[in-house]
Formats: C-alpha cells, sequence, structure tokens
C-alpha cells in the first residue's frame, strides 16, 4: 500500500514537469539538468524550515491558527516566505553558472522544476501524514496544492529571466522574482487557512479561492507563452543576420 501512496503523490509534480518540458519546445533542455533542478527543490524543503522553525519558535506565526489574523500570519511566516525564498536561493544557486540558461523560458523551465520537487516531497509527506486518507487528500493536492506550487514557480522563473537578459528594471524584476511568487503563495494559503477559522465567510472565501486558482494559472500560463514568443523572435533576428 505505501508504493501507492507514494505513487500518488508524486504523480501530479510528475504530470506538471512532463507538460512543462513540452512547453520549452523550441530548445528544450537537457534532461540531467531538468532532474537536478527537482532534486534541488526536493532539497529546499529542508532549507525552508531553517527560516520556518526560527519563526515559529519566535511565535511570530502559529501552528494552530484561530483567527483571520493567524490565517495570513501563518501563510506568509509560516509557509510562503521560508519555502518560496528557499527556492530561490536553490534556483539561484543552480543558474548562477549555468551554460544552458541562454533562452528566457528555460527560467520559467528551470524554477518550474525546482518548484515541483519541493511539491512532490511536501506532497509525499502530507499523504503519509494523512496515511487513512491519502485518496481523498492526494485528489485534491493534485487539483490546487501542486498546480500551485508550479504557478508560483513560473512566476519566479519569469522574473528570474527578465532580470538576466534586459538591463532595464533589473533590479525591480530581480525583487519580483522572489516577492511575486510570496504575494501568490501567501494569498493561496491564507484564503485556505482562513476558510477554516471564519465560518461565516466560508461559502465566500470557498468561491474566492476557486476563482483565484484559474486567475493564477492563466497569469502563469501567459507569462510561459510570453517568453517563448521572446526566444522565436530573438532567433529570428539572429536567423536574419546570418543570411
Amino acid at each position: 500500500m505505501s508504493y501507492i501512496v507514494f505513487l500518488i503523490a508524486i504523480l501530479p509534480s510528475v504530470a506538471l514537469s512532463y507538460y512543462m518540458y513540452r512547453k520549452d519546445k523550441y530548445a528544450p533542455e537537457p534532461k540531467g539538468m531538468l532532474k537536478k533542478a527537482f532534486y534541488m527543490g526536493v532539497l529546499s524543503i529542508f532549507v525552508s524550515s531553517l527560516f520556518s522553525i526560527p519563526l515559529s519558535l519566535m511565535t511570530v506565526f502559529t501552528n494552530n491558527p484561530q483567527t483571520v489574523e493567524d490565517a495570513f500570519r501563518i501563510s506568509f511566516f509560516g509557509a510562503a516566505i521560508p519555502e518560496e525564498l528557499a527556492k530561490f536561493l536553490m534556483l539561484w544557486f543552480f543558474l548562477k553558472n549555468n551554460k544552458n540558461f541562454d533562452e528566457k523560458v528555460d527560467g520559467i523551465v528551470y524554477a518550474s522544476f525546482v518548484s515541483l520537487g519541493f511539491a512532490a516531497l511536501e506532497n509525499i509527506m502530507y499523504l503519509f501524514t494523512n496515511y487513512d486518507n491519502f485518496v481523498t487528500v492526494g485528489i485534491v493536492r493534485a487539483l490546487f496544492s501542486v498546480p500551485g506550487h508550479f504557478c508560483f514557480g513560473i512566476m519566479m522563473g519569469y522574473f528570474f529571466s527578465l532580470a538576466k537578459f534586459y538591463e532595464k528594471n533589473r533590479t525591480r524584476n530581480m525583487i519580483l522574482t522572489l516577492v511575486a511568487p510570496i504575494l501568490a503563495h501567501g494569498i493561496f494559503d491564507s484564503i485556505l487557512f482562513s476558510i477554516n477559522v471564519s465560518k461565516e465567510a466560508a461559502l465566500i472565501l470557498i468561491f474566492a479561492f476557486l476563482a483565484f486558482c484559474p486567475m493564477m494559472w492563466a497569469y502563469a500560463s501567459s507569462r510561459i507563452k510570453e517568453h517563448l514568443k521572446r526566444d522565436l523572435e530573438s532567433t529570428d533576428e539572429y536567423d536574419k543576420t546570418r543570411y
């Protein structure tokens, strides 16, 4: 039974990794490098604990939120900030001397693989923690949590590439490389935690969450298309200079 739980846990990350690999259609990244990025994401979950545990010990947030304020604090300080900061550090370390990072969409590809590596291990931990109810937990997380991490990674990679390839607004884009996924992640988790602590507004919050998720996916998808278009235009310009 344990191997079934394991397969259910990693399947969403594997599926989205394949989806992202297929999206990188003009000059696909080496599979070995993508695996390394994925493993870096797995390691990032341990790095994130180096930030979240001290914040918890300092009672910056509580692991048992009772109010909407508690929900926001655990969402940002217990999850979004430490997790996205850890992913960012791993991505930066992985790409700083990476010669394969030569297209705009590559930032998105590598960042999404790092994020999906994180999501895979997190999913394994959640499903084994909820072993008696792993099917329900697995389905819910496959529909929302893992795609959420995927979108956070796309946002990070999008701005990371802008900062690398364009001098204009480089500082702003590097800041957004971290701030954009933190905000999206924080809002995502805040709505979920608030549903549990605010029974009066639970229905409204559920609708808000169900609206937020497809909006985030649409935004992430448009960022992929944008960088793919930039890369194609760059290739066309290069070809024109050759002939």
